[in-house]
């Protein structure tokens, strides 16, 4: 089925405060937030969902909430899922209205759900994150005309040597050497 849409003007709680009530909102995921075009990933993956079969899919905007936060961060499925049951900034990021105690989906959900939109929808992702930094002035439009890639942290094919590599090198050579005498 398609993803439930939240109500626009949620009922009150008598015994829980709103999130909006509760945090800073010059705090940068709140300020992101507003940027954010949410609506457009709905329409853009509403068509991965069958709209007769099973039950309700997640909510677009809690998925596609938790997945920035992931490559924001640099989390696991596992971390940031636990991470936003923690963190009220995060939920509301996520498009929640009171604080919420349990974790919103299984970590497996956002993996399985990941692979429906595949890469063309992480590049919408990419290109909603990048209109919002042009929007929030965060990102100048000179900055987007030359790509820097930095390869620091990416793995090296160095060999360092150890106690057991030298090792293991003295004793082949004294090997070879006592073939040779």
């Amino acid at each position: 089925m398609k993803p439930k849409k939240q109500p626009k003007i949620p009922q009150e709680d008598l015994f829980r405060m709103r999130l909006e009530n509760m945090l800073d909102i010059n705090h940068e995921l709140i300020k992101l937030s507003k940027h954010i075009d949410w609506e457009s990933p709905d329409k853009e993956w509403g068509a991965l969902f069958v709209s007769t079969k099973g039950a309700p899919a997640i909510r677009t905007r809690l998925i596609a909430g938790l997945h920035y936060l992931k490559h924001l961060h640099d989390l696991s499925d596992e971390q940031v899922v636990k991470g936003w049951t923690e963190n009220p900034y995060w939920q509301y990021f996520c498009g929640e209205e009171y604080f919420q105690h349990k974790m919103p989906i299984h970590p497996t959900t956002m993996t399985k759900w990941r692979n429906r939109p595949g890469k063309s929808g992480s590049e919408k992702l990419l290109i909603e994150t990048i209109k919002a930094g042009l929007k929030s002035k965060t990102i100048k439009p000179g900055s987007l005309k030359k790509v820097t890639v930095d390869t620091t942290v990416q793995e090296k094919n160095i060999a360092f040597p150890t106690d057991s590599k030298l090792l293991n090198k003295a004793r082949e050579n004294l090997v070879k050497l006592s073939k040779e005498h």
